[in-house]
């Protein structure tokens, strides 16, 4: 009776059980984790060219940082501007206008060098002709004496990689997923909504509309006087000691670019109060930061100019045509327009 009752008693539990079903799961997660992210890396949510199966232009309204790499690739633009909100008025159907030239805008509100140059890469990585223009912003996040260039917002470097595994690591997020709908509509036709193929966005217009004329905040921030009490020097008094490492990675941009290709560096305006007066240490820096800039552009191609607005002139000191200290309205994009067609055609 008693070995009876020892021969029903369970095998004894030694963790093999949960160990086969802990691989099991994984194996199921990891292959399951897999096939979701081919289907991401075909589908192409964000219109990059790197799916062999799919080559439909164009993805839905996004922000400028993702939408970016499907205008980036876009065959049909022989010019690209690259900056942040401060050049983002400039507009592509105007300077097409007046150059002859298709333009695309790639500017990202909040960007800076280290941005926009992978958005000058990509660009210019994209051609099958080569660029006819490139247009860069050069404003005081370019004079940082940061060799790393420090991003100080989010950016998605990923989809700009040259590396697809660092694409793929990338596809690996929420936001991802969310899209393929969308394109997947627009693939299959159900779907017309798609971002302006230049990228521009006039937000001069859409404040208006909003009613925001030169709200109160705004006029405090004009009137306001940052650099009352600076101090003033005779000389530059730290010239020797200030590098700027943002001059030689675009040097190293100027030197790609095909010879007949024309550098145009754009230097948005400020509003008069906003700008440094002349023998500050402040002063002294942006000059600086402008030259070393503009030497090593032209320096590495010889089709390199320099169109400087932030100077004092007339336009800068009129408050109805700022935002703030550092975002204007239409009638200055349009004569900052006119000098860039004007320097276009020279060096052409």
């Amino acid at each position: 009776m008693n070995s009876s009752i020892s021969s029903s008693d369970p095998a004894r539990h030694d963790g093999s059980l949960w160990k086969r079903f802990a691989i099991t799961l994984v194996a199921a997660a990891a292959i399951v984790l897999t096939l979701v992210l081919t289907i991401i890396y075909l589908i192409e949510p964000y219109d990059t060219g790197r799916s062999p199966f799919f080559s439909q232009a164009g993805v839905r309204a996004l922000a400028p940082a993702m939408a970016n790499a499907s205008r980036g690739r876009n065959p049909a633009f022989d010019a690209a501007i690259v900056g942040n909100s401060r050049i983002q008025l400039i507009s592509p159907e105007r300077l097409k206008q007046a150059t002859g030239l298709d333009f695309v805008q790639m500017s990202v509100p909040g960007s800076g060098p280290k941005e926009q140059l992978a958005l000058i890469d990509w660009y210019l990585s994209h051609r099958r002709e080569p660029a006819k223009v490139l247009l860069v912003s050069i404003d005081e996040t370019w004079c940082t004496s940061d060799p790393a260039l420090a991003s100080e917002g989010p950016f998605p470097f990923w989809l700009y990689a040259e590396s697809p595994l660092d694409y793929a690591r990338g596809l690996l997020r929420w936001e991802a997923l969310e899209e393929v709908p969308p394109r997947l509509s627009h693939l299959l036709g159900t779907s017309a909504e798609r971002a302006r193929p230049d990228g521009y966005w006039d937000y001069d217009a859409e404040y208006t509309r909003r009613g925001d004329k030169m709200a109160a905040a705004h006029r405090r921030e004009l009137e306001a006087k940052p650099y009352a009490n600076a101090r003033r020097y005779d000389r530059d008094p730290v010239a020797e000691t200030r590098p700027f490492p943002a001059a030689d990675r675009l040097g190293l941009v100027a030197a790609s670019l095909p010879q007949d290709a024309a550098l145009i560096l754009v230097v948005p305006p400020l509003y008069k109060n906003a700008l440094p007066p002349e023998g500050t240490e402040q002063a002294f820096r942006l000059q600086a930061c402008k030259a070393a800039i503009a030497f090593a552009a032209q320096k590495a191609h010889a089709r390199t100019a320099l169109v400087d607005w932030r100077t004092d002139r007339p336009e800068t000191r009129n408050a109805a045509w700022f935002f703030d200290r550092v975002h204007y309205r239409q009638p200055i994009a349009k004569a900052m327009e006119a000098d860039i067609a004007e320097t276009i055609a020279r060096l052409h």
